[in-house]
């Protein structure tokens, strides 16, 4: 899933999304307020990490018009400021979160992923479809209880359909939310990707609907 990182400090932003790669997302940064407003007005993205202190238009003015527009974009806010007023500031512009800065890595990372779950209407780290289970914390794969190796692509391509589970999801959706952008699959590349996670979980969990896409169905069993 696609997570967009709006942050003018060079190496605070590359640290978040090199963190967040490994946790199989696929992190795009903005270096200012208009750059990040204009994505994330026109792209779609599972969250936003979001600084407050940025050149060109401030993170809580970039805030303000994401909602104004009527963008239900999770944004967890972020400030080297630690006074109440900003944070009820950042509050009533809409955030979902807020963190100060220094924080650590970790907590940033729980933190997204506890958003994630509420926004997606999870309870658990978890994802099951039959036998099929996908530990979120720990980027494991099993079958039956037993695991299964996938590379990180295969991960972000099961990861995205297990959170849109019971969805269609067409193969240009596929290739924005699970490859980089500086990546050109080719035109067959999902198709390929599909039968080889395929021959690892089973034919069945994955289902195609021909002309439109992919799906692991609400009731595999």
């Amino acid at each position: 899933m696609r997570i967009l990182i709006v942050e003018d400090e060079p190496k605070i932003a590359e640290l978040i999304a090199d963190v967040l790669a490994a946790e199989g997302m696929i992190p795009e940064i903005a270096t200012d307020g208009e750059q990040g407003w204009f994505l994330g007005s026109t792209e779609k993205y599972a969250a936003a990490i979001l600084d407050v202190g940025l050149p060109k238009r401030d993170g809580l003015s970039v805030l303000r018009n994401w909602r104004d527009e009527g963008l239900a974009l999770p944004v967890i806010l972020l400030t080297a400021r630690v006074n109440w007023n900003e944070r009820v500031a950042g509050i009533d512009a809409g955030a979902d979160d807020y963190l100060g800065k220094p924080f650590q890595m970790e907590e940033l990372v729980a933190r997204l992923r506890a958003l994630l779950r509420r926004t997606q209407g999870q309870k658990t780290t978890t994802l099951t479809a039959g036998p099929l289970r996908v530990d979120l914390r720990q980027m494991r794969v099993s079958m039956d209880g037993r695991p299964i190796k996938i590379t990180p692509l295969e991960y972000r391509l099961l990861n995205y359909l297990m959170h849109n589970r019971g969805q269609v999801i067409g193969q240009e959706e596929l290739v924005e939310n699970i490859y980089f952008r500086d990546q050109a699959p080719d035109s067959n590349a999902v198709e390929v990707l599909v039968g080889r996670l395929r021959r690892k979980i089973g034919g069945d969990i994955i289902q195609t609907r021909r002309g439109f896409g992919y799906i692991i169905a609400e009731d595999n069993p």
